[in-house]
């Protein structure tokens, strides 16, 4: 049957080049359960920023940034972290020796050194730990048939007799330390056939004797993503029932991120039985990265699960993890960039600030903190407070906002709620304001954009007003295009009588609706009393108009924003 509603053609891509994961790796075939698993607890994560991520840039770490960001990643959680290729490089050596002498590893942290499998690498990764109670050497080496072929020259057999051998050395080098585990990476495991890669490693895991207080730990890389999410995850659970000790194993993955589905083939990976993510704060790495570790972390906390990492000052933690790698996180970035708690449209502008209202009034009525009530806000997945964000952040104006995002700025920054309909009004006019500029507005813009729209320059020169048995009697000394007018009238109310009086001046004045605000300070001004906002709508001639002024006096913030309805007319 022809497709009608597709009219997208062959394209001049040579697709035909390559070859779908299936035609290269023998992905397994079994009783999956993974899809219908759920993720209740965090894996354990080891940042490899100070290894991985550091050998991805194009200018490495100084050790004065090796070291801060050590630092953080203690500061935030990090019980298991890999700090360096100590045998690729004399930078690295000193590294992990200056974490040793200068005593900078905690008692509950274990630091992962990493080496290729080879005797003379493997001894100079031990020399660079001695005196550390704990501690992981990592031992790898690619499985996969094209590194085989093309890279090593080597047959099966014969890779797995080097990876052996050098497993012997690593087990010698560890001999006597108790606190010192073993992990073997068999790089590009996702294109290494999977009857080769559980050879591999159950023959290592009974050479160094795992024991589930002494567990091996199995790290299977996506060292190159070549398929959907899905079919990582097969591989993962296939190890994962098939490896033997399993309860001696750690099962750790590495994705990376050609595909961009780094997060997804960790989060699916987990649920196939992986206990550890080997990963980068947002995501460093060769290519297109390593998984996101910050974006995993805070994934989980946005589904209600511990992520075991203390994310709540997301922008230090970002500004660290920019200045050790000299790449800026971009503003998109999940949690972390600048922009993702920020809405520019109006309809999402809208929902949010219901939903804020709707959040602090659910949480008023059951008598709970609003930072620790459950949150269903529109458009947010998570409360940006939890991450040490302000929520003057949350919502940014420009020619795509609405009436909402404004009237969150203002009430948010300033405590004045706009009534609606001056909401509709005002955001048409900051809709011209920056469709001329091009740029978005922040609070303090909006609010002199509201006082040079609607509010109160002068014109009553001074008032009083006398209680009398027939109602209040006001005087007043008005400048009415230019010339001082002095008039009086008596009224119900100081409002009314102005109504008379301007009436009479020729602006026919209805009040439809009068809102007050109490203010610490006056906002157009550097006073320190309080003052009164006073917002009215009012009919004049004929045509609906909005005023805003302020005094410390109630009344006189009454008069001047019925004023200001008339100052255009």
């Amino acid at each position: 049957m022809s497709i009608t509603w597709n009219n997208q053609k062959p394209s001049p891509m040579p697709s035909e080049r390559y070859r779908a994961a299936w035609d290269r790796v023998e992905i397994p075939t079994f009783e999956r359960t993974w899809p219908s698993n759920r993720t209740t607890e965090a894996p354990l994560w080891v940042p490899v920023d100070l290894r991985d991520g550091n050998q991805a840039l194009a200018e490495p770490m100084d050790p004065a940034r090796k070291r801060r960001m050590f630092e953080l990643m203690i500061a935030v959680g990090y019980k298991e972290i890999e700090v360096g290729y100590p045998s690729a490089s004399q930078t690295d050596f000193d590294f992990v020796r200056d974490l040793v002498r200068f005593d900078l590893v905690p008692n509950d942290v274990t630091i992962v050194v990493f080496t290729a499998a080879r005797k003379d690498l493997i001894n100079r990764t031990y020399e660079s730990i001695q005196g550390l109670p704990n501690a992981v050497v990592h031992m790898y080496t690619a499985t996969a048939p094209t590194w085989r072929n093309v890279v090593l020259g080597k047959e099966r057999e014969e890779l797995h007799g080097l990876i052996f051998r050098a497993a012997e050395d690593v087990a010698r080098g560890g001999e006597g330390q108790n606190g010192w585990r073993f992990e073997f990476s068999p790089e590009v495991f996702n294109l290494t056939e999977p009857d080769y890669v559980l050879q591999v490693c159950n023959s290592l895991t009974e050479l160094w004797d795992a024991s589930p207080d002494r567990p091996v730990i199995h790290n299977l890389p996506a060292t190159v993503e070549i398929a959907t999410p899905n079919i990582y995850a097969d591989q993962i659970e296939y190890m994962h029932s098939n490896l033997g000790r399993r309860d001696s194993v750690i099962l750790s993955i590495h994705p990376h991120n050609d595909r961009g589905t780094g997060v997804a083939c960790a989060e699916l990976a987990v649920l196939a039985g992986a206990q550890r993510v080997e990963g980068c704060l947002f995501g460093n790495g060769e290519r297109t990265g390593n998984v996101d570790l910050v974006t995993l972390g805070l994934n989980l906390h946005a589904q209600g699960v511990d992520p075991k990492i203390d994310f709540r000052d997301i922008d230090n933690i970002r500004r660290t993890v920019e200045y050790c790698n000299r790449i800026p996180v971009h503003e998109r970035h999940p949690y972390g960039g600048d922009l993702v708690y920020t809405a520019f449209s109006g309809t999402h502008q809208d929902a949010i600030k219901k939903g804020f209202a709707h959040h602090y009034a659910t949480a008023d009525a059951a008598g709970i903190d609003p930072s620790h009530a459950p949150w269903a806000v529109p458009y947010l997945p998570i409360d940006p407070a939890d991450l040490g964000r302000d929520y003057q952040a949350v919502i940014r104006v420009n020619s795509q906002s609405g009436k909402g995002g404004i009237a969150y700025l203002l009430a948010s920054e300033y405590g004045v709620e706009l009534p609606r309909r001056l909401q509709i009004d005002f955001a048409s006019r900051v809709q011209r304001e920056t469709d001329g500029s091009g740029s978005e507005m922040t609070a303090d813009q909006l609010w002199n954009l509201l006082l040079r729209e609607y509010g109160y320059n002068g014109g009553m020169r001074r008032y009083s007003v006398e209680h009398t048995t027939d109602g209040d009697n006001l005087f007043v000394v008005l400048d009415r295009d230019g010339h001082e007018v002095t008039a009086e009238s008596c009224a119900s109310g100081p409002i009314e009588s102005l109504c008379k009086i301007l009436t009479e001046q020729g602006s026919a004045v209805e009040v439809l609706s009068l809102t007050q605000h109490s203010l610490p300070g006056n906002p157009a001004s550097s006073g320190t009393a309080h003052s009164t906002m006073t917002i009215t709508e009012c009919v004049v001639n004929g045509v609906q108009r909005w005023g805003v002024a302020f005094h410390q006096s109630v009344t006189a913030s009454a008069l001047h924003a019925v004023y200001a309805t008339t100052r255009m007319m």
